[in-house]
């Protein structure tokens, strides 16, 4: 089969012929249908996230299945399904009921990293991590679900807002473009941010209420302006190191920072603004499999769109480039 590879050696990508993957009793082959680009797929080439050994890349995907270990009750041939990108764990332990990450019996492997990944005509899914797609997912353009919209839909969810309170969304990509409509459909007023004037009109049509260009002399002042003294969060999907420091400034009193996209470098947080509450700090991701349902069902329900522009496996390189150049609107995906 054809899969894209990562070489750490060269520190680069390429489409080799690999064998299609042998499966463990409790996994399922799945023939990929579609999988998408994630920033955090980049973190391979910065070296953040290092990889040993030449791996198949891609933890966001969906597929039919092909064939089910014997430990395998929920899933049959030609099921269509997601999935997360967690194996080597217990799923059952005190560190896997916050994340699969954080398994205490296991050792974890993502999907991608260490063990290989969806960007391939085949893979091996551990059944935990799947579940049936519903009706109204469109195979071709459903992958980024399984990363970027489950983390989008707790990145919100867990802000724990009331109806009519402010969220500002820092970062309206793919992924903010999913957030903002998640946001929307929780009955929250929602002002997107961000430095490119294209993905604000984006924002713009996936339903903010406002969008403010971050590089205005004036940002701070329009965001506390727009929603009278401060957002109440501020979800900040960008990587970019100066975007957290600048959404601090632009929530009010006891507002909350909402952690999602990966800095190059840690963060810096004073204490004494932490120890007076002028501001609090929270993170989350896609979290354990036991919580995909209700952010799946959630997506489901309210018709949350992933704006994806389509490739095909020979032009991972392209994502890649594109990706890394920060001027995609959209989120990436290649289907098979």
């Amino acid at each position: 089969m054809k899969a894209a590879r990562y070489h750490p050696e060269t520190n680069k990508c390429s489409v080799d012929d690999i064998p299609i993957p042998d499966i463990t009793d409790d996994e399922i082959l799945v023939k990929m249908a579609s999988a998408g680009l994630c920033h955090s797929d980049l973190m391979l080439f910065e070296g953040s996230l290092p990889a040993t050994e030449p791996v198949t890349m891609g933890h966001e995907g969906v597929g039919f299945v092909e064939k089910i270990g014997k430990n395998v009750k929920k899933f049959g041939p030609g099921d269509r399904i997601g999935f997360l990108y967690i194996k080597g764990v217990c799923y059952e332990c005190e560190g896997c009921q916050v994340h699969n990450l954080n398994c205490l019996r296991g050792t974890p492997k993502l999907h991608g990293v260490h063990t290989d990944g969806f960007f391939a005509e085949y893979a091996a899914v551990d059944h935990h991590n799947a579940i049936i797609l519903p009706d109204n997912f469109v195979t071709e353009t459903s992958a980024p679900y399984f990363c970027a919209g489950i983390t989008a839909f707790h990145a919100v969810d867990q802000c724990e807002l009331k109806p009519g309170q402010w969220m500002a969304i820092v970062g309206c990509g793919g992924l903010g473009q999913m957030g903002i409509q998640i946001a929307k459909a929780m009955g929250l007023k929602v002002i997107g941010i961000d430095i490119n004037d294209d993905v604000l009109k984006a924002a713009s049509e996936a339903g903010a209420d406002f969008v403010v260009n971050s590089k205005a002399e004036d940002y701070v002042e329009k965001v506390k302006q727009i929603s009278e003294g401060g957002a109440h969060a501020a979800v900040v999907f960008s990587a970019a190191y100066a975007a957290f420091g600048s959404s601090i400034k632009i929530l009010r009193i006891a507002g909350l920072l909402m952690i999602i996209g990966l800095p190059a470098k840690p963060l810096e947080f004073a204490a004494f603004d932490l120890m007076r509450n002028l501001y609090r700090v929270s993170s989350t991701a896609t979290g354990p499999p036991q919580k995909m349902p209700r952010a799946v069902e959630f997506i489901s329900k309210h018709n949350i769109k992933t704006k994806v522009a389509t490739y095909k496996l020979e032009q991972i390189q392209e994502m890649i480039d594109l990706m890394h150049s920060g001027k995609s609107t959209s989120r990436m995906a290649v289907v098979f």
